[in-house]
């Protein structure tokens, strides 16, 4: 067995349903620090909702002025995974690792435990044969990616940047692959902002509509021009921003009664050919042309990212064509990440893991064939980023 597929085998059994980290966090800094890594915990959160965060970082084996100018890289990633839904649906038990068919099953197989065992035995790679690298290396690791996220890597980096803390290019484990390891990778992600509307009517008896104010009658038309709204058309890394009503109810239950308000729950994935304000400005100018009394009240989950084509980039791509004989896609679609915040304090974020058809399903799971590819990808990278660097301090000093 590969000490890869060990290591993941070792988290996955690790019931981690969040903000649960289950012991994978410390299991992880007893791989690092023999490696010469500092790990910090920066848990947060209150204790109904404990959150354990793990900072851990490697300095680059430089001096002085070198030093200052080294680089970090960072991988960052989730212990946490999802709830498992019915057991008795699973083919196997979620916690216990099992190896059928060619794919290994468990809660976290995909999403993402096999990419935070292929970054730890790719960094024990790289330094058994690169002992004294011109890089820092770092990693970001966090249990509330699948819960709020609110006290997770959002906190690491609020801590990070208060204490001047440089980052220069983060991977994050996401499984943003389609059919093999490398196919798809992430460059960015579109923000999204979520409102709550309240329309307010007069409650009433449906036979009496003139002693009442039907909020829902009163709502559709400006709730029917947001849907046909063109926000922006996007751009070239991202598809034209979306406006979608993801719940909506009013009305006490009986039919004879007209409803007093009505609420609307809506969200926002936009690109950054749209800002969140310029947002808000022309939901609040449609509602208002249309003569609603109403409440709204907006949550801003995260801004929209995006690492154009340079040094990470080049250096992951080099390291999927040379593992794999992939040509990989850059990618802006899915959902959000961790990476939002990352983005905040490091100009280079990318997001690459295995690929992602099984993640938060029944039988969760991630093809065999897939695991080694990917840890020698994140390898491949580091050597490619540290030939960068050494090139680079080279021409320093020359």
């Amino acid at each position: 067995m590969s000490r890869t597929l060990q290591l993941a085998e070792q988290l996955i059994a690790r019931p981690s349903v969040t903000p649960e980290d289950a012991g994978c966090l410390e299991l992880l800094a007893q791989r690092l620090a023999p490696l010469g890594f500092v790990c910090e915990r920066m848990d947060s959160g209150p204790p109904e909702f404990r959150v354990s965060n793990l900072w851990a970082k490697r300095p680059a084996a430089l001096d002085g002025s070198a030093l200052a100018a080294s680089k970090t890289i960072v991988f960052a990633g989730h212990t946490d995974v999802v709830p498992t839904g019915p057991l008795e649906h699973w083919s196997s038990n979620p916690f216990l690792p099992t190896q059928r068919g060619g794919k290994l099953y468990g809660r976290g197989a995909s999403d993402m435990k096999t990419s935070i065992a292929a970054f730890v035995v790719a960094v024990e790679e790289f330094l058994a044969t690169t002992p004294a690298p011109h890089l820092a290396l770092a990693f970001l690791l966090t249990s509330d990616e699948e819960g709020p996220s609110v006290d997770g890597t959002k906190v690491v980096v609020e801590r990070l940047r208060a204490r001047g803390e440089r980052l220069d290019g983060c991977i994050v484990g996401e499984p943003t692959s389609v059919q093999r390891s490398g196919d798809m990778i992430k460059n960015g992600r579109r923000g999204t902002l979520s409102g709550k509307l309240t329309v307010r009517g007069i409650q009433g008896h449906v036979a009496y509509p003139q002693l009442a104010r039907n909020p829902i009658h009163q709502a559709l038309p400006a709730l029917a021009e947001l849907a046909a709204t063109t926000w922006d058309e996007g751009n070239a890394f991202f598809p034209p921003t979306s406006w979608q009503i993801s719940n909506i109810h009013a009305g006490t239950g009986a039919t004879n009664v007209i409803p007093g308000s009505l609420e609307v729950d809506f969200n926002f994935r936009f690109s950054t050919e749209s800002t969140a304000e310029s947002l808000q400005r022309r939901v609040h100018a449609v509602l208002d042309r249309h003569g609603l009394e109403y409440d709204l009240r907006w949550t801003l989950g995260g801004q929209p990212f995006l690492t154009p084509v340079g040094e990470l980039v080049h250096a992951v791509q080099q390291a999927i064509r040379a593992e794999t004989g992939i040509e990989t896609e850059l990618s802006t679609t899915g959902g959000t990440s961790d990476g939002r915040f990352i983005a905040q304090i490091c100009p280079q974020v990318i997001e690459l893991g295995p690929p992602n058809a099984s993640i938060h399903k029944i039988d969760e799971h991630v093809c065999l064939a897939d695991i080694e590819p990917l840890k020698n990808i994140y390898r491949r990278t580091l050597e490619a980023l540290e030939a960068q660097a050494a090139a680079q301090a080279g021409a320093a000093q020359a």
